[in-house]
């Protein structure tokens, strides 16, 4: 069981191409949204509702809300990296036979959450943690997850009605696919690097290394992400 979870994260891909038209039977959409609903959430508020996209004239719009403002977003690069950028495939909106907004609603638990006294933000934190759980148990099921955030909230909240009060947190794009990469797709493109986990780690104070006290674990953390990266390519190769 612990080999197939850390199999199941390190495999993890954000799909934005090759989905296939099949759609996502009810019973896997079921028990992936099951997972998402069983995901932690501050003062058990369980903010998260899971809003089903499959009109084709409603991806449409919401395909052409990403248009505009991923121009906009390209504008706020330096040149170079502009021009790199517009090749950047960032979503499949229309390819995906199922797009899924997963939203946040603020007032779920009434005014005062516990453990949300002082730290507002943490109802978006637990509904994010909703979409991880769904993410990894899609890719237990062979079903492709993409996150595209290149959006204006507004937009969305047009074409979906949403209420004042709910957050769009994540527009999703789900479906079988046909293969998995082996890498994530903007290290692939060389837009970045995975970064060592080992220079990330401190201990007690921020930048604090603690190079003696943290020896042993920084050299199992060298070891785990080489590891990490073996597990996942040779995951791909399989599939």
């Amino acid at each position: 069981m612990r080999a197939a979870v850390y199999h199941t994260i390190f495999s993890r891909r954000d799909v934005r191409g090759q989905f296939l038209p099949d759609p996502i039977p009810d019973a896997v959409l079921s028990r992936l949204l099951t997972a998402a609903h069983f995901a932690p959430s501050v003062g058990f508020m369980q903010p998260w509702s899971f809003l089903l996209v499959r009109d084709p004239a409603i991806k449409r719009r919401v395909h052409d809300a990403f248009l505009h403002a991923n121009a906009e977003a390209a504008l706020l690069f330096e040149e170079d990296r502009r021009d790199q950028y517009r090749q950047l495939r960032l979503q499949g909106i229309l390819e995906a036979p199922l797009n899924l907004c997963v939203t946040c609603d603020r007032d779920r638990a009434g005014p005062v959450v516990l453990g949300r006294t002082h730290n507002k933000a943490m109802d978006v934190y637990s509904t994010v943690c909703a979409v991880q759980n769904l993410w990894l148990a899609a890719r237990a099921e062979g079903v492709g997850v993409g996150w595209v955030s290149i959006f204006r909230a507004s937009a969305l909240r047009d074409i979906l009605q949403l209420p004042p009060r709910i957050v769009p947190v994540a527009y999703l794009c789900l479906g079988y696919v046909s293969y998995f990469n082996d890498r994530p797709d903007l290290e692939a493109a060389g837009w970045r690097g995975r970064l060592p986990l080992e220079q990330l780690v401190y201990l007690d104070r921020w930048g604090e290394t603690g190079d003696e006290a943290t020896a042993g674990l920084r050299e199992n953390l060298r070891r785990d992400q080489r590891e990490a990266i073996l597990l996942k390519a040779a995951s791909a190769a399989a599939e």
